[in-house]
Protein backbone atom coordinates (compact mmCIF):
# COMPACT_ATOMS: atom_id res chain seq x y z
CA UNK A 1 0.00 0.00 0.00
CA UNK A 2 1.36 3.62 -1.38
CA UNK A 3 1.89 5.71 2.18
CA UNK A 4 -0.53 7.88 3.48
CA UNK A 5 -1.18 11.66 1.82
CA UNK A 6 -1.91 14.05 4.77
CA UNK A 7 -4.38 16.66 3.43
CA UNK A 8 -4.23 20.36 5.13
CA UNK A 9 -6.60 22.78 4.61
CA UNK A 10 -6.18 26.42 4.38
CA UNK A 11 -9.42 27.44 5.25
CA UNK A 12 -9.40 31.59 5.60
CA UNK A 13 -5.96 33.20 4.80
CA UNK A 14 -5.90 37.14 4.95
CA UNK A 15 -6.98 38.15 1.75
CA UNK A 16 -10.17 36.26 0.68
CA UNK A 17 -13.44 38.05 1.14
CA UNK A 18 -16.90 37.47 1.36
CA UNK A 19 -17.23 39.65 -2.17
CA UNK A 20 -14.75 36.97 -3.49
CA UNK A 21 -16.68 33.81 -2.34
CA UNK A 22 -19.23 33.66 0.09
CA UNK A 23 -18.15 30.59 1.77
CA UNK A 24 -15.12 32.12 2.70
CA UNK A 25 -15.28 31.77 6.92
CA UNK A 26 -14.50 34.57 8.69
CA UNK A 27 -15.70 34.61 11.98
CA UNK A 28 -14.16 31.80 14.73
CA UNK A 29 -17.77 30.31 14.35
CA UNK A 30 -17.82 30.09 10.84
CA UNK A 31 -14.13 28.63 10.79
CA UNK A 32 -15.18 26.28 12.95
CA UNK A 33 -18.08 24.77 10.88
CA UNK A 34 -16.30 25.26 7.96
CA UNK A 35 -13.62 23.39 9.23
CA UNK A 36 -15.51 20.58 10.54
CA UNK A 37 -16.68 19.92 7.30
CA UNK A 38 -13.14 19.87 5.60
CA UNK A 39 -11.99 17.39 8.66
CA UNK A 40 -14.98 15.19 7.67
CA UNK A 41 -14.35 15.16 4.33
CA UNK A 42 -10.66 13.89 4.78
CA UNK A 43 -8.46 16.93 5.87
CA UNK A 44 -6.26 16.55 9.14
CA UNK A 45 -4.20 20.00 9.20
CA UNK A 46 -6.09 22.83 9.72
CA UNK A 47 -4.11 25.90 8.74
CA UNK A 48 -5.54 29.00 10.21
CA UNK A 49 -6.11 32.56 10.08
CA UNK A 50 -8.26 35.04 11.62
CA UNK A 51 -9.98 38.12 10.43
CA UNK A 52 -11.70 40.89 12.73
CA UNK A 53 -15.18 41.35 12.07
CA UNK A 54 -14.95 43.81 9.01
CA UNK A 55 -12.73 40.83 7.20
CA UNK A 56 -9.17 42.35 7.68
CA UNK A 57 -6.56 39.89 9.08
CA UNK A 58 -5.45 39.49 12.83
CA UNK A 59 -3.27 38.60 15.04
CA UNK A 60 -5.73 38.60 17.96
CA UNK A 61 -4.56 35.94 20.62
CA UNK A 62 -8.22 35.45 21.93
CA UNK A 63 -9.50 34.41 18.41
CA UNK A 64 -7.00 31.90 17.89
CA UNK A 65 -7.52 30.78 21.44
CA UNK A 66 -11.46 30.48 20.32
CA UNK A 67 -10.57 28.71 17.18
CA UNK A 68 -8.10 26.10 18.93
CA UNK A 69 -10.67 25.20 21.62
CA UNK A 70 -13.50 24.69 18.81
CA UNK A 71 -11.56 22.84 16.54
CA UNK A 72 -9.96 20.21 19.70
CA UNK A 73 -14.15 19.90 20.51
CA UNK A 74 -15.54 19.99 17.20
CA UNK A 75 -12.65 17.95 15.07
CA UNK A 76 -10.92 15.50 17.50
CA UNK A 77 -7.56 14.78 16.77
CA UNK A 78 -7.04 17.48 13.77
CA UNK A 79 -3.75 18.90 13.88
CA UNK A 80 -3.81 22.64 14.43
CA UNK A 81 -1.23 24.52 12.67
CA UNK A 82 -1.37 28.71 13.13
CA UNK A 83 0.24 31.07 10.75
CA UNK A 84 2.51 33.54 11.67
CA UNK A 85 2.39 34.87 7.53
CA UNK A 86 3.27 38.79 7.55
CA UNK A 87 -0.03 39.95 6.26
CA UNK A 88 -1.70 39.45 9.65
CA UNK A 89 0.30 41.73 11.79
CA UNK A 90 3.68 43.63 12.15
CA UNK A 91 7.55 42.13 13.87
CA UNK A 92 6.44 40.04 16.90
CA UNK A 93 2.70 40.45 16.75
CA UNK A 94 3.02 38.04 14.19
CA UNK A 95 3.61 34.99 16.49
CA UNK A 96 1.67 36.52 20.02
CA UNK A 97 -0.80 33.63 19.44
CA UNK A 98 2.16 30.84 19.67
CA UNK A 99 2.28 30.87 23.23
CA UNK A 100 -1.60 29.04 23.03
CA UNK A 101 0.53 25.99 22.37
CA UNK A 102 -1.17 24.61 18.60
CA UNK A 103 0.67 21.30 17.43
CA UNK A 104 2.47 23.18 14.33
CA UNK A 105 3.26 27.01 13.05
CA UNK A 106 3.60 28.08 9.62
CA UNK A 107 7.84 29.16 9.77
CA UNK A 108 8.72 31.73 6.29
CA UNK A 109 12.05 31.36 6.97
CA UNK A 110 13.05 34.28 3.97
CA UNK A 111 11.77 37.17 2.32
CA UNK A 112 10.14 37.69 -1.35
CA UNK A 113 8.33 39.10 -3.58
CA UNK A 114 4.49 39.49 -3.32
CA UNK A 115 1.62 41.15 -5.94
CA UNK A 116 2.02 44.07 -4.80
CA UNK A 117 4.71 43.90 -1.96
CA UNK A 118 7.26 42.56 -0.91
CA UNK A 119 6.80 39.84 1.91
CA UNK A 120 9.48 40.55 4.82
CA UNK A 121 10.97 37.82 6.75
CA UNK A 122 14.00 39.48 8.24
CA UNK A 123 16.30 36.94 10.18
CA UNK A 124 15.93 38.51 13.64
CA UNK A 125 12.27 37.67 13.18
CA UNK A 126 12.68 34.37 12.07
CA UNK A 127 15.08 33.50 14.77
CA UNK A 128 12.73 34.86 17.07
CA UNK A 129 9.49 32.78 15.95
CA UNK A 130 11.54 29.76 15.78
CA UNK A 131 12.71 30.40 19.00
CA UNK A 132 9.22 30.42 20.29
CA UNK A 133 8.19 27.25 18.33
CA UNK A 134 10.74 25.56 19.92
CA UNK A 135 9.55 27.25 24.30
CA UNK A 136 6.42 25.82 23.09
CA UNK A 137 6.73 22.38 21.50
CA UNK A 138 5.18 23.62 18.20
CA UNK A 139 6.39 22.04 15.10
CA UNK A 140 7.11 24.42 12.09
CA UNK A 141 6.00 23.87 8.60
CA UNK A 142 8.86 25.57 6.68
CA UNK A 143 6.93 27.85 3.99
CA UNK A 144 9.26 27.75 1.27
CA UNK A 145 8.88 30.14 -1.64
CA UNK A 146 11.99 30.13 -3.11
CA UNK A 147 14.90 27.60 -3.33
CA UNK A 148 16.99 29.90 -0.61
CA UNK A 149 14.38 28.89 1.76
CA UNK A 150 15.00 24.93 1.42
CA UNK A 151 18.60 25.73 2.31
CA UNK A 152 17.68 28.38 4.99
CA UNK A 153 15.67 25.30 7.33
CA UNK A 154 18.96 23.00 6.89
CA UNK A 155 21.17 25.53 8.22
CA UNK A 156 18.18 26.49 10.97
CA UNK A 157 18.08 22.68 11.30
CA UNK A 158 22.17 22.26 11.92
CA UNK A 159 22.28 25.27 13.96
CA UNK A 160 19.62 23.39 16.20
CA UNK A 161 16.93 26.31 15.54
CA UNK A 162 14.69 23.78 14.17
CA UNK A 163 14.40 20.43 16.03
CA UNK A 164 13.67 17.28 14.41
CA UNK A 165 13.49 17.04 10.71
CA UNK A 166 12.10 19.86 8.93
CA UNK A 167 8.78 19.88 7.15
CA UNK A 168 8.60 21.92 4.08
CA UNK A 169 5.82 23.09 2.21
CA UNK A 170 6.40 24.09 -1.60
CA UNK A 171 4.78 27.46 -1.94
CA UNK A 172 3.90 28.03 -6.20
CA UNK A 173 1.95 30.40 -8.32
CA UNK A 174 2.28 33.48 -6.36
CA UNK A 175 2.67 36.27 -8.73
CA UNK A 176 6.37 37.89 -8.83
CA UNK A 177 7.09 34.28 -6.66
CA UNK A 178 7.50 30.94 -7.60
CA UNK A 179 5.68 29.91 -10.54
CA UNK A 180 4.51 26.65 -10.80
CA UNK A 181 6.60 24.96 -12.83
CA UNK A 182 7.52 21.25 -12.67
CA UNK A 183 10.95 20.92 -12.99
CA UNK A 184 11.40 23.56 -10.26
CA UNK A 185 9.13 21.29 -8.37
CA UNK A 186 11.01 18.25 -9.02
CA UNK A 187 13.90 19.69 -7.65
CA UNK A 188 12.17 20.65 -5.13
CA UNK A 189 11.13 17.29 -3.98
CA UNK A 190 14.85 16.25 -4.79
CA UNK A 191 16.64 19.10 -2.70
CA UNK A 192 14.64 18.38 0.45
CA UNK A 193 15.61 14.50 -0.14
CA UNK A 194 18.92 15.13 -0.07
CA UNK A 195 19.35 17.90 2.94
CA UNK A 196 17.02 15.81 4.67
CA UNK A 197 16.79 12.00 3.98
CA UNK A 198 14.94 10.13 1.46
CA UNK A 199 12.50 9.68 4.21
CA UNK A 200 11.78 13.56 5.02
CA UNK A 201 8.41 14.54 4.45
CA UNK A 202 7.01 17.46 2.60
CA UNK A 203 4.20 19.28 1.22
CA UNK A 204 3.67 22.02 -1.45
CA UNK A 205 0.42 24.10 -2.17
CA UNK A 206 -0.33 25.92 -5.49
CA UNK A 207 -2.02 29.46 -5.38
CA UNK A 208 -5.03 30.23 -7.45
CA UNK A 209 -5.22 28.35 -11.03
CA UNK A 210 -2.37 26.14 -9.76
CA UNK A 211 -3.99 24.48 -7.00
CA UNK A 212 -5.07 21.66 -8.74
CA UNK A 213 -2.36 21.08 -10.13
CA UNK A 214 0.18 21.33 -7.39
CA UNK A 215 -2.50 19.03 -5.56
CA UNK A 216 -2.23 16.52 -8.30
CA UNK A 217 2.00 16.68 -8.55
CA UNK A 218 1.99 16.34 -4.62
CA UNK A 219 -0.01 13.21 -4.34
CA UNK A 220 1.41 11.21 -7.64
CA UNK A 221 4.97 12.03 -6.23
CA UNK A 222 4.70 10.84 -2.94
CA UNK A 223 4.13 14.27 -1.19
CA UNK A 224 1.57 16.19 1.27
CA UNK A 225 -1.03 18.27 -0.23
CA UNK A 226 -2.67 21.55 0.91
CA UNK A 227 -5.75 22.95 -0.68
CA UNK A 228 -8.66 25.29 0.62
CA UNK A 229 -10.45 28.77 0.19
CA UNK A 230 -7.17 30.61 1.22
CA UNK A 231 -5.28 29.68 -1.79
CA UNK A 232 -7.99 29.14 -4.49
CA UNK A 233 -11.88 30.32 -3.92
CA UNK A 234 -13.06 28.46 -7.27
CA UNK A 235 -13.58 25.03 -8.51
CA UNK A 236 -13.07 26.12 -11.94
CA UNK A 237 -12.90 29.21 -14.02
CA UNK A 238 -16.48 29.24 -14.39
CA UNK A 239 -17.43 27.80 -10.46
CA UNK A 240 -16.78 29.10 -6.66
CA UNK A 241 -15.90 26.19 -4.53
CA UNK A 242 -19.01 25.93 -2.32
CA UNK A 243 -17.05 25.10 0.61
CA UNK A 244 -13.57 23.96 2.32
CA UNK A 245 -14.69 20.70 2.02
CA UNK A 246 -15.57 20.28 -1.52
CA UNK A 247 -12.14 21.34 -2.39
CA UNK A 248 -10.90 19.03 0.28
CA UNK A 249 -12.76 16.02 -1.55
CA UNK A 250 -10.97 17.04 -4.89
CA UNK A 251 -7.27 16.39 -3.40
CA UNK A 252 -9.21 12.91 -1.71
CA UNK A 253 -9.92 11.97 -5.28
CA UNK A 254 -6.76 12.40 -6.30
CA UNK A 255 -5.50 9.99 -3.42
CA UNK A 256 -7.62 7.40 -4.74
CA UNK A 257 -6.71 7.56 -8.58
CA UNK A 258 -2.91 7.40 -7.36
CA UNK A 259 -3.65 4.56 -4.90
CA UNK A 260 -2.72 6.97 -2.24
CA UNK A 261 -5.06 6.40 1.47
CA UNK A 262 -5.75 9.64 2.89
CA UNK A 263 -4.07 10.34 6.48
CA UNK A 264 -6.14 9.98 9.28
CA UNK A 265 -5.53 12.02 12.10
CA UNK A 266 -3.28 9.65 13.90
CA UNK A 267 -1.66 8.72 11.15
CA UNK A 268 -0.48 12.13 10.56
CA UNK A 269 0.36 12.84 13.72
CA UNK A 270 2.67 10.03 13.67
CA UNK A 271 4.18 11.05 9.89
CA UNK A 272 5.22 14.03 11.43
CA UNK A 273 6.38 12.89 14.74
CA UNK A 274 3.70 15.08 17.10
CA UNK A 275 2.45 13.85 20.19
CA UNK A 276 -0.53 11.70 19.46
CA UNK A 277 -4.21 12.03 20.19
CA UNK A 278 -4.88 13.54 23.99
CA UNK A 279 -1.51 14.32 25.80
CA UNK A 280 0.64 10.96 25.51
CA UNK A 281 4.19 11.64 24.65
CA UNK A 282 5.14 11.41 20.98
CA UNK A 283 8.22 9.16 19.35
CA UNK A 284 9.23 12.46 17.87
CA UNK A 285 11.42 12.96 14.57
Amino acid sequence: MSDPCIICVAITGSLPRKADNSAVPITVAEQIESTHEAFEAGATICHAHVRNDDESPSSDPEKFAALKEGLARHCPGMIVQFSTGGRSGAGRERGAMLSLGPDMASLSVGSNNFPLRVYENPPELVDWLAAEMRTHGIKPEVEAFDLSHIFKAAQMHAAGQIEGTPYVQFVMGVKNAMPADRAVFDFYVHTVERLFGPAAQWCAAGIGAAQLTLNEWSVAAGGHARTGLEDNVRLSKTELAPSNAALVRRVVRLCDEHDRPVATPAQARRILGLRPCGDEPSEGT
